[in-house]
């Protein structure tokens, strides 16, 4: 028996959380942008739920609240707190949520170490600490799990299934001590998983959080997979994404049929200044309350993205925000939030 499941992302939310930007962060030769970024997507949410904002003194708080205001932001919807971190990827350092067989809900802290040491990162392994401590997340218990994991590298269906990488979750840079049954058994005991889907394939080029699920492929419902498909074959990727597509061909649902597959077309690469391929996927969208807020990048490719995106999500609007600013430091849309269900 499971101690609690990781909740699906379409579950109702009470609030989902962002780090803003400020200006002495990677983002700052883009920062004007990024923050119209962040303004949009800070909207969006205010909207449908509560907006929580990761800021770092009283200054910052009052730039980013004239920005919100600025847009028409209700600020009743905005909670903020004042807390360190190093970078904005909440998707990978805020807590994840799960449901407790009782019917609650729990909080974990995973350990969090810089995407297998790549980057500092002691504000950011706090972070799931600190922001508990301000009270925004109310009485829902906190309990932190000695076992290296991002938010990210995890897909759920809610039934008990997880969705998850090799190139991540069994690298040596994450937990070295677990070979994959170890590995099996602490998604079990912490996020209820009874099976667990390992993709093998896939890995945008510049994406360094060795191929996160999340920029891959994702549930839309339990028994939809929403994916990355790279369909021109004078792509450099076009080899290992094809493998990906039919590795996803072979999983079944939880209930053992095969799964709806619907394919979402890469955009054209975008590079950084110094020539690099950047990690820009459509498969980095955020579910919220009544809504679906997805990335574009100026692309021919949006527009297939959001159709298809559409109808995976009846019910829900498909809101598409313009994340070429966030992608110059290798994330996007998803990698910047984290939602928090009722």
């Amino acid at each position: 028996m499971s101690t609690a499941t990781l909740i699906p992302e379409w579950a109702e939310q009470t609030a989902t959380l962002i780090a803003w930007p400020y200006p002495e962060s990677d983002f700052q030769p883009w920062l004007a942008a990024v923050e119209q970024t962040y303004t949009h997507i800070g909207a969006e949410i205010a909207r449908r739920e509560t907006l929580i904002v990761a800021c770092c003194d009283a200054a910052h708080r009052a730039r980013i609240a004239a920005m919100l205001a600025g847009r028409g932001v209700d600020t009743g919807r905005v909670h903020y707190a004042i807390l360190p971190y190093e970078d904005v990827w909440v998707r990978d350092t805020a807590p994840l949520s799960v449901a407790t067989p009782e019917g609650g809900r729990k909080l974990l802290d995973f350990r969090f170490n810089g995407w297998g040491g790549k980057y500092g990162h002691g504000a950011d392994a706090a972070l799931a600490r600190n922001l508990y401590a301000t009270g925004l997340l109310g009485d829902i218990p906190l309990a932190g799990v000695d076992f290296v994991l991002e938010g990210g590298s995890v897909e759920s269906d809610g039934l008990g299934t997880v969705l998850t990488t090799t190139r991540c979750l069994l690298n040596p840079n994450r937990n070295p001590s677990l070979d994959q049954a170890r590995i099996e058994a602490r998604l079990r005991e912490y996020l209820g998983a009874e099976r667990v889907l390992w993709l093998e394939h896939g890995h945008a080029e510049g994406d360094d959080t060795d191929a996160h699920i999340d920029t891959l492929a994702r549930f839309c419902t339990p028994d939809t997979l929403a994916y990355t498909a790279v369909e021109n074959p004078e792509d450099p990727l076009y080899p290992e994404f094809q493998r990906m597509a039919a590795q996803l061909a072979t999983f079944t649902t939880y209930s053992g049929t095969a799964y709806r597959l619907v394919p979402l077309p890469i955009p054209q690469p975008i590079h950084s200044e110094a020539g690099d391929r950047l990690p820009a996927t459509y498969a980095n969208f955020l579910i919220i309350n009544g809504a679906v807020l997805v990335p574009t990048y100026n692309d021919p490719a949006d527009a297939i993205a959001l159709e298809r995106l559409a109808g995976c999500f009846p019910g829900r609007e498909v809101v598409g925000i313009d994340c070429v600013p966030l992608i110059r430091q290798y994330g996007s849309l998803h990698c910047m939030t984290m939602q928090f269900p009722l």
